[in-house]
């Protein structure tokens, strides 16, 4: 099946709160797709990484899933969900799953991690799980967490299959395979930035957007940023891009998503900055750092 759905702009890859007791904070989670569509996102991911999806249980992803959706479906925005894992087959029956949520656009499916396969066998992984599913998937491209990565080659190879609409791809930096990528993968298929410091730079270079976890704050100007990479904007885009980097860089100086949560509690939109283990809450210094880089960076 030929996918037509071809994600652009800014979609936000939403945390997962948790109340005092570390139990589902559906409210707040409510609260915090709302308030990043408000300020003009296309979309939002959930269960995506900095939503923490292996830390919650089967009964949990259903919830998360569930609010998401519906907010998704009133604001008629793009949802799409984390339904990938290192194992085919559950990644298969994940993503069978999502047709019972008809409010769902496409799946963000990871490069099977720890086992490493070969490329060859990655591209086989997706192609078996592109068959199966009732959206398109978005792959995630992401070799610092995963073990393995693909190059251009690959990535060519996987924008000529239905149902794969695009990637998101976070190699740490815009590197040449990702450049031959931009230059010549089909219109169709959406490269999205997932390395937060270079997003202004990919989307110039023909980026469709981004998925941005730094954008749970100061949203507006990420929206804007991006934007400004789509027209060709370069002067304009370039002082939101300048203005959000030590933002960027403060949410990331300890490990995903302690710091974004720590902010988002700071600004009273979560009830609690809490991480489930074995991840550890952000430090005091963390957070105080970002409060202040989000005051910055939010500041006209």
């Amino acid at each position: 099946m030929a996918s037509g759905f071809r994600p652009a702009g800014v979609l936000v890859p939403l945390v997962t709160p948790f109340d005092e007791e570390g139990k589902l904070d559906l409210g707040a989670l409510e609260s915090l797709a709302e308030e990043v569509l408000r300020e003009g996102v296309r979309g939002v991911v959930a269960l995506a990484t900095t939503g923490e999806p292996t830390s919650l249980q089967e009964a949990e992803r259903e919830a998360v899933l569930a609010t998401c959706a519906r907010v998704c479906g009133e604001q008629d925005a793009v949802l799409v969900v984390g339904a990938g894992t290192n194992d085919t087959r559950t990644t298969i029956a994940r993503h069978e799953a999502l047709a019972a949520v008809p409010e769902v656009r496409a799946s963000l499916a990871v490069v099977p991690y720890y086992v490493r396969p070969s490329e060859r066998a990655i591209v086989r992984h997706f192609e078996v799980v592109a068959e199966r599913s009732p959206v398109p998937l978005l792959v995630y491209n992401i070799p610092y967490r995963t073990g393995r990565g693909l190059g251009a080659d690959a990535l060519l190879e996987l924008s000529e299959i239905d149902n794969v609409a695009g990637v998101k791809q976070a190699v740490g930096g815009i590197d040449a395979d990702t450049l031959t990528l931009l230059a010549r993968a089909a219109n169709r298929f959406a490269v999205l930035g997932g390395d937060d410091p270079f997003l202004f730079p990919l989307v110039l270079m023909g980026g469709a957007g981004a998925i941005a976890a730094s954008s749970h704050l100061c949203t507006r100007r990420f929206v804007e940023m991006i934007e400004c990479g789509l027209r060709g904007w370069l002067d304009e885009g370039r002082l939101h891009a300048e203005a959000l980097l030590p933002l960027v860089q403060a949410l990331f100086a300890e490990p995903s998503p302690a710091v974004i949560k720590a902010a988002l509690h700071a600004e009273g939109r979560i009830a609690t900055p809490q991480v489930r283990m074995p991840l550890a809450n952000a430090s005091a210094a963390a957070a105080e750092r970002a409060r202040q880089a989000v005051v910055e960076a939010c500041t006209p």
